[in-house]
């Protein structure tokens, strides 16, 4: 029930957070003035509407190249693609509901969800409800296999569901900026399938599922107007209670920013209050052998007579100083360095619009994080506008996302979706795309590197993820080619490498690369595709597969 409820909320939802979450930046976001900006909708000359519901029929084939195992399922699937953009409102949806049929006795039929909702939805004058939603298939242990997402016998994947929605208030009183929002967010893993490891391997638990609040508030002048700097003052608050071993992340932050324009591009900014971030979590129940109970869905028992045990605590001053550089609307670059989390902490943004549909953006982060709310963060940062198909093997969602427009070229989730884990953790790391729409061409590249440090209580348990550092590198390339009015050609390759960074545990490497072709025949659409798919580690039986898919889809 609770799927169908989630599914339900993903059409309905909307997205892009205009407040930071209290695991990003410090302060809030400003315009040039130094005043909040309002995270309301590009304004668009006329409204723009569409939906477009299918159904789609297809025939696949797997064939496993390592040992000459070929396998044949039929495919049955449902979905929609939606989208308005009006002066108002900025919105898209795309879902999809798949069923894989297989063939004799070898394949199980198996079912699978994705799609992304975005939107923000202008309710009054300052006052928008915006929201996001995302289904997707993701790998769950970083020391194990990495096949296609879609593959319907693939090791190590789970399906995963997350939604979050909430109002965002942006306004002026007199010459001060106020600002306000509150996030609702609800997260949901299903148990994976069978994870092969290295026989000398300690398990690690499994994430279930996740409820966040989230609010926050700023207030402030612009530079000029009460004195020559800028001052902003702002505040939050943030809870996530997880169902797993009653795992409970807790937030609040007050600070002060200034900001001193230098020039009429460059800016000094310089900020500094008080912050108390908080995880902890109640011990695994463990039998005679001091071994983890596990339950039927393979996560831990949580004690419930064990106290909840501190994973990690940070409380006291933080503080930052950096540039602001705006040499032109199209073009911005933000650079912060300061102390937070007892240490050195770096962050900073680059974005670049170089036309109306070509774009680029980078960001640098540094967060304390649960697997929760850095997927919900990632979600945010993604476009109310992105290109979708082209990429019927892959995970649709759950690597970089492209845009549409050259102000926001889009993002990627490969750093959250490296391993979906059960623990807190610092993650640190960069992320860069690059999105182009010109004539008949779409195109997209993604790249990143992403590193976690994780926290967990010190107890007596045979192993514990405590103090481990795990990270990954990624890269994707999206094409897309309009031959015709009818006919089309697309192609995706990715290519990864990750670490766990859990003594004795080998790096997995993974590649990939399909190719789509598509023509229109009315309102059916066919589809012919080849992919080519490989993992490979020291630890686990390496993978090569080739898979092919010929498919038809009627819109209505």
């Amino acid at each position: 029930m609770r799927r169908w409820l989630f599914l339900a909320a993903l059409a309905l939802t909307a997205s892009p957070a205009a407040a930071q979450d209290m695991g990003g930046s410090d302060g809030p976001m400003q315009d040039a003035a130094g005043q909040p900006a309002p995270d309301q909708p590009a304004p668009r000359a006329q409204p723009q509407k569409y939906i477009a519901p299918y159904i789609e029929i297809g025939q696949a084939l797997d064939a496993d190249l390592t040992y000459d195992d070929v396998l044949t399922y039929s495919e049955v699937a449902a979905g929609v693609d939606a989208g308005i953009a009006t002066r108002s409102t900025q919105a898209q949806l795309s879902y999809r509901y798949e069923r894989d049929i297989g063939w004799g006795k070898h394949l199980n039929d198996s079912d699978y969800h994705q799609g992304l909702a975005r939107a923000a939805v202008g309710v009054a004058p300052g006052v928008s409800i915006e929201g996001g939603g995302l289904a997707a298939r993701a790998r769950s242990d970083i020391r194990s296999a990495a096949p296609a997402a879609s593959n319907p016998d693939g090791d190590n994947l789970s399906q995963v569901y997350a939604a979050y929605v909430g109002p965002t208030v942006a306004t002026h009183v007199g010459i001060l900026g106020v600002s306000g929002s509150y996030r609702f967010g609800y997260t949901k893993v299903e148990s994976p399938s069978y994870i092969p490891l290295a026989a000398d391997q300690p398990r690690l638990d499994l994430f279930d599922s996740a409820i966040s609040n989230t609010a926050q508030a700023s207030v402030g002048v612009a530079p000029g107007d009460v004195l020559p700097v800028g001052i902003t003052v702002s505040g939050g608050w943030d809870r996530e209670d997880a169902h797993q071993l009653d795992q409970r992340y807790q937030g609040t932050f007050a600070r002060a920013d200034l900001l001193f324009p230098v020039s009429r591009t460059l800016a000094l900014e310089a900020g500094a209050g008080y912050e108390k971030i908080t995880i902890g979590q109640r011990d695994a129940l463990v039998d005679a052998d001091g071994s983890p109970v596990t339950d039927a869905s393979g996560r831990f028992v949580t004690d419930k007579s064990s106290p909840r045990r501190i994973a990690y605590r940070t409380d006291g001053l933080i503080y930052d100083g950096g540039v602001l550089w705006r040499p032109s609307p199209r073009t911005q670059l933000e650079a912060h360095v300061g102390r937070r989390y007892g240490g050195t902490s770096y962050a900073g943004s680059l974005t670049w619009q170089a036309t109306r549909t070509v774009g680029a953006r980078v960001v640098v982060y540094d967060d304390v994080e649960t697997f929760a709310r850095q997927l919900r963060n990632g979600i945010d940062g993604l476009p109310t506008s992105f290109l979708t198909g082209g990429n019927v093997f892959g995970n649709a969602f759950g690597g970089c996302t492209f845009g549409t427009s050259g102000d926001h070229p889009g993002g990627c989730l490969n750093d959250v979706f490296q391993s979906i884990s059960s623990s807190g953790y610092r993650a640190r790391g960069v992320d860069a795309v690059i999105a182009a729409t010109r004539g008949p061409v779409q195109m997209g590249f993604g790249v990143g590197y992403a590193r976690r440090h994780f926290y967990a209580p010190d107890t007596n348990e045979t192993f514990t993820i405590n103090g481990v550092d795990d990270e990954s590198f990624y890269a994707q390339y999206f094409y897309n080619r309009a031959l015709d009015a009818r006919s089309s050609l697309g192609a995706n390759l990715y290519a990864d490498y990750y670490d766990s960074g859990i003594s004795g545990a080998a790096g997995v490497y993974s590649f990939g690369a399909s190719g789509t072709y598509n023509r229109h025949f009315g309102r059916i659409d066919t589809t012919a595709s080849l992919g080519v798919f490989t993992y490979d580690s020291r630890d686990i039986e390496n993978d090569v597969s080739a898979q092919a898919l010929v498919s038809a889809r009627y819109n209505f």
